[in-house]
């Protein structure tokens, strides 16, 4: 009788398997969105958006609670890559730091030299400033073996650490007025959570409890809800275990585990056909050319590969670092300009920037148009560029 041995399945594996399968399928809302917006269901289609659920409308229960799950997936992978994985170490995390760092600098420069000195518009400098993991790696996955293991790794590191960055951005540039009460709920909240964590408890289902309490009194004390998320995932249990699978006994685990389906196959979908319709009824030139969507997709396509390609450069010249192993230069540039699609943060960060229908839908056109011009730019480089393998031929 032979006993079968059920290995632990590793976070990041089913993590860039279930991104790349997402990814595509947020290009397909998106796409659907687009098509809905401009077709004989578009009244209906922007109505059901407005349609009121108890205290909000169906689109901000998709942005402000659904996408809570979108961050407490994104705060649970960063706590795993900084105690158990690729940013464990100050040495994993220099070069993917630098690389993200400048990917946010480099874009929000842009688009504050293109729209900063139009009254109003300088409030989304952060749209163009992260990196959509989902349609990042979809795009990838759609080159198969022609794309490096490195440079998905690479690329979903350098798009962890960015994210970080847009939640300290979200919580401090794009929160409306606090409410001390409310904040000071959620400090008790996540006191409680942090002594269970102290004591040991392993169940999910007290940490889950507190989490969806916590979330309410996130929103109710004015910073956004989402945040919740992330403060939420700091507090859940990790068993670490360095160079080896996931713990089936990690709380943290388990539940990055058992949200990734969720959140890649309906959260993100849902929001990318929430957010991505917009009207192209009268678009001239004059309305893609206007200050804030040639910002965003300038800071997109522009910012993010010059911020991260000059970066690895310069990392290189100094040898401070070296490119990712069993990648070309013109590979690595690829990947560079796919983290120019910006789709679900920069969509999430021009609704919170804007309130104006108007200006939101500008932020779609250069949301659109920006991580479009990234993926088929990036695309194209990757499908075109030779491998070491296929460059090093053998002489006489």
């Amino acid at each position: 009788m032979k006993l079968l041995l059920k290995r632990p399945r590793s976070a990041l594996r089913d993590f860039l398997r279930s991104e790349a399968s997402g990814g595509i399928l947020l290009m397909a809302a998106a796409a659907l969105a687009l098509v809905v917006a401009n077709g004989p269901l578009a009244e209906s289609y922007f109505s059901a958006l407005h349609v009121m659920i108890g205290p909000m409308s169906l689109a901000h229960w998709i942005n402000d609670g659904l996408m809570s799950l979108f961050f407490l997936l994104v705060g649970l992978e960063i706590k795993r890559e900084f105690i158990d994985g690729h940013l464990s170490t100050w040495s994993d995390r220099a070069l993917p730091a630098l690389a993200a760092a400048a990917g946010m600098i480099c874009p929000a420069a842009i688009y504050l030299a293109i729209a900063g000195s139009t009254p109003g518009l300088a409030r989304g400098w952060a749209i163009p400033a992260a990196t959509d993991i989902a349609f990042a790696i979809g795009v990838m996955a759609l080159l198969g073996k022609r794309v490096p293991a490195s440079l998905k790794l690479f690329l979903t590191t350098v798009a962890i650490v960015d994210d970080m960055g847009a939640v300290a951005v979200i919580a401090l540039a794009y929160t409306s007025q606090i409410k001390g009460a409310a904040l000071l709920a959620a400090g008790v909240i996540m006191g409680v959570m942090f002594v269970l964590n102290r004591i040991g408890v392993k169940r999910l289902w007290p940490y889950l409890l507190l989490a969806a309490l916590l979330w309410l009194a996130v929103l109710l004390s004015g910073v956004h809800a989402t945040i919740a998320g992330v403060l939420a995932a700091s507090l859940i249990p990790i068993r670490a275990r360095p160079g080896a699978p996931d713990s089936a006994e990690s709380p943290l685990h388990r539940l990055e585990h058992g949200l990734h389906g969720w959140v890649a196959y309906l959260v993100v979908p849902l929001f990318g056909f929430a957010n991505a319709g917009v009207s192209l009824a009268g678009l001239g030139v004059e309305h893609v050319l206007a200050p804030l969507p040639l910002a965003v997709a300038g800071g997109l396509f522009l910012g993010k590969q010059l911020g991260v390609f000059l970066t690895l450069r310069l990392c290189a010249f100094f040898g401070l670092a070296k490119r990712p192993s069993g990648a070309t230069w013109v590979q690595t540039y690829g990947m560079c300009l796919l983290c120019g699609i910006g789709f679900t943060m920069s969509l999430f960060v021009g609704a919170l920037a804007f309130s104006d229908p108007v200006l939101v839908d500008e932020v779609k056109i250069g949301v659109l148009g920006g991580s479009m011009v990234s993926a088929l730019a990036g695309f194209a480089v990757l499908r075109l560029a030779a491998s070491p393998s296929r460059r090093a031929r053998p002489r006489g």
